[in-house]
């Protein structure tokens, strides 16, 4: 039985603990993306109506459509992560704890 126990509890601390680590990065650096991602459309939108560049909206529509279909492919190697369960687990419930107190 403590062949069993000793790994999987192994699994559970680092993977919670790491969960932590990053859900609290995540949180405070997506916050500093989304304002720097916000201050870059400002100034396209105000580049644009000085008429010093201009924009291509076709172009931006299609790189986006380009991008969410990316995100389909992204349930293949979610297959694969299925049998790393102890650490999956522990590692969510650490994300979302660093997450909400980040």
């Amino acid at each position: 039985m403590s062949e069993i126990v000793s790994p999987l509890a192994y699994q559970l601390g680092i993977g919670g603990v790491g969960g932590f680590i990053v859900g609290y990065a995540v949180k405070k650096l997506s916050k500093l993306i989304a304002i720097l991602i916000g201050l870059f459309i400002i100034a396209l939108i105000y580049l644009s109506t000085q008429g010093i560049i201009g924009i291509n909206y076709e172009r931006l529509f299609e790189a986006f459509e380009h991008a969410l279909g990316l995100a389909g492919q992204a349930a293949e190697w979610f297959i694969r992560l299925i049998s790393l369960l102890p650490f999956m687990g522990s590692f969510v419930v650490g994300f979302l704890l660093g997450f909400k107190l980040g």
